[in-house]
């Protein structure tokens, strides 16, 4: 079977889980099942498909199963969405339609990925630019300030700006790469280049601070320091640098830590929550409940107690933050370690289409744009299961937010652009 009908055999699940789950979320609502609940699937599953025939014509060898795994994240994300809110689900509805157009103008327009290589510094300014919007415009929601508001629309530039920033580090580690491997120098034994060439992950740390002192958002800054991390271990082979990177985040993150009240806040609560579970720990002990409530397999789509009668969330931005508990309660362990999977095979997926790949920049952007998803999907998900302390930062494809989708699509394309230079299954 050939890459692209395999690919269109695999979006079938996605097809029956959104029927599905449509339908019983539908019944539970309207006590009735009508021929409009089942024609939700059908139609999410069209849009996919027209995604897949962009795939067929303008990336035959693309890699075959990140589209089909796409697919079933995002449309299981809307099933959870019209169960908690139909109003934002039809949003969220529409910036899928949006991402898509996106990612078809990316597969379009970008034949070939040496054309992002030669814009960086210009790809790597308009990162920085959006960045610098969100410090400056941004409003503030629970203590971080990551949203712009354009007119009725919000939109977090945060999100854009990681995958222009990936491209921009692929980019520069490919003239870097060299450099950095060659040692000058000795300190307590360990070899270092040239301290000029090591000016830039020293920035980019500072740059990371900077970050968390004007959005003050722990998550966002790590994602960026992690992906530059990352693509300095895959260029350069050298543990060292992610030592170090490792050192003089966690250096910052500390001196942040007794600095900043809100990021202060955030850690107190991971470390206890039961300290005060009524007000600063509400969020996280109620999503340990759900979580313990769903046991294997759930309570059922729709049967969760999730909504309070008044009509909000149990939860507070379940919807977004937190909407991996909403999993865990209705669909329970088998559903929660379902999600988490399809999470892990999307980055092996993408690891295997960076390792498959022969030019350096192509290898290099590969790896960031996986490393960078993966840890999104990690920081969320540890958040809400209490590992690691809430950065509120959005679940790839599945958290509402318009702006996610649009990026992660964005970041889907490119590494299908990449995936078409190998070829392989």
């Amino acid at each position: 079977m050939s890459l692209r009908n395999r690919e269109l055999v695999f979006l079938i699940p996605a097809l029956v889980v959104t029927t599905l789950g449509f339908a019983l979320v539908y019944t539970q609502k309207s006590a009735e099942l009508t021929l409009t609940s089942l024609t939700y699937g059908a139609l999410f599953l069209a849009l996919f498909v027209i995604a897949h025939l962009g795939v067929r014509l303008l990336a035959s060898r693309a890699d075959c199963y990140l589209l089909p795994i796409t697919a079933l994240l995002s449309t299981m994300g809307l099933v959870v969405l019209y169960r908690l809110n139909e109003e934002l689900a039809l949003k969220q509805a529409m910036w899928l339609v949006a991402g898509l157009a996106a990612f078809l103008l990316v597969l379009a327009f970008v034949r070939n990925l040496n054309m992002l290589c030669k814009y960086r510094y210009v790809i790597g300014g308009l990162g920085l630019l959006l960045l610098l919007l969100t410090a400056v415009l941004g409003r503030e929601v629970n203590g971080a300030r990551l949203w712009v508001d354009l007119g009725p629309i919000g939109f977090q530039p945060g999100e854009l700006a990681k995958v222009f920033l990936v491209v921009f580090f692929a980019a520069y580690l490919v003239d870097m790469r060299e450099v950095l491997t060659v040692s000058t120098r000795r300190v307590l034994g360990v070899p270092l280049p040239p301290f000029r060439y090591l000016a830039p992950l020293l920035i980019i740390w500072g740059l990371s601070l900077v970050l968390m002192v004007f959005v003050k958002d722990l998550g966002t800054s790590l994602l960026f320091f992690g992906a530059l991390l990352a693509l300095l271990y895959v260029a350069t082979g050298r543990f060292f640098y992610v030592l170090v990177g490792l050192v003089l985040f966690v250096v910052g993150a500390t001196a942040l830590y007794f600095l900043f009240p809100h990021v202060q806040l955030r850690v107190d609560i991971w470390l206890d929550p039961w300290a005060d579970p009524s007000n600063r720990g509400y969020q996280i002990v109620q999503s340990l409940f759900a979580l313990a409530e769903g046991g294997l397999f759930g309570q059922g789509l729709g049967e969760g107690y999730l909504i309070l009668p008044s009509g909000r969330t149990i939860i507070p931005y379940l919807e977004t933050d937190f909407v991996f508990s909403a999993i865990g309660e209705e669909l329970g362990l088998v559903g929660a370690v379902g999600i988490i999977l399809l999470y892990m095979i999307f980055t092996y997926r993408g690891f295997r289409v960076a390792v498959s790949t022969r030019d350096d920049f192509s290898r290099l952007l590969a790896a960031g744009l996986t490393s960078i998803f993966a840890l999104q999907a990690f920081l969320i998900i540890g958040g809400v299961i209490k590992l690691i302390p809430l950065t509120g930062i959005t679940l790839p494809f599945v958290s509402y937010g318009g702006s996610s989708i649009l990026a992660n699509f964005i970041l889907l394309a490119l590494l299908l652009r990449t995936s078409a230079k190998t070829g392989e299954a």
